[in-house]
């Protein structure tokens, strides 16, 4: 199964949060966890990966725009989306300079609410901000880095960035090599399998303990996944 997007919904109105939980569900690439008060949010988005949060303004506890900038404080780099009554140009602005990436006025409709998440999430995966774990190492997909446990950098070639993504979105499903070479070098006659073979005999050389038994990033069924 793909690694799943967790998103983070803040709204004290439970009926509101348990309806986008229900709907979300029916799409395989999130998690969801809720929460109904600014405080909360706060904490867990620091206490474990969140990727997307969608903040409610009118909080119990605090105005959600400073619960945004209270977790952006904190070190969390995942896109923010408010949720608000509000419509007027002031408030926008208010939220966006919170730290808020975007807005969406209620009552608003599911399937517009899902793109927006949908295109920051893509936007997001592609900047020096992401963060993926890939066995003992964080990964830096917009840096083209991976950071070892106890501090130490690999730098990745372009190519290795992207194979490394998309094998990570795949989750411990199997890649196979023709997907792998469309999604990395596009379609093109000139690049062989052997092109993406070398590529992983030089990703392994460089992530794996002992690349003669690979661990991290195997051969299975004519094609290649990660493990965590």
């Amino acid at each position: 199964m793909p690694n799943k997007h967790c998103l983070l919904i803040c709204d004290d109105d439970e009926s509101l949060r348990e309806t986008l939980t229900e709907q979300f569900d029916l799409h395989p690439e999130f998690t969801v966890i809720g929460a109904a008060d600014g405080q909360s949010a706060v904490t867990r988005v620091t206490e474990g990966r969140v990727d997307l949060a969608v903040m409610d303004v009118g909080l119990p506890d605090m105005d959600g725009r400073e619960a945004v900038r209270a977790m952006r404080r904190n070190g969390y780099r995942g896109p923010v989306i408010m949720l608000t009554a509000q419509d007027s140009e002031d408030d926008t602005v208010e939220g966006l300079e919170a730290g808020a990436n975007d807005y969406v006025t209620k009552p608003f409709k599911f399937a517009v609410l899902l793109a927006r998440i949908r295109a920051h999430l893509r936007s997001h995966e592609a900047s020096e901000d992401a963060v993926f774990q890939i066995g003992p190492y964080t990964f830096r997909p917009g840096a083209k880095l991976l950071v070892g446990e106890r501090g130490s950098k690999l730098k990745l070639t372009e190519k290795e960035t992207a194979i490394l993504r998309f094998l990570y979105r795949a989750g411990r499903e199997v890649v196979g090599r023709d997907t792998l070479l469309a999604e990395v070098w596009g379609y093109n006659a000139q690049v062989t399998t052997h092109t993406l073979e070398t590529h992983i005999y030089r990703l392994r050389q460089k992530i794996e303990p002992n690349p003669a038994l690979a661990a991290i990033l195997v051969t299975e069924g004519g094609g290649y996944k990660l493990l965590p």
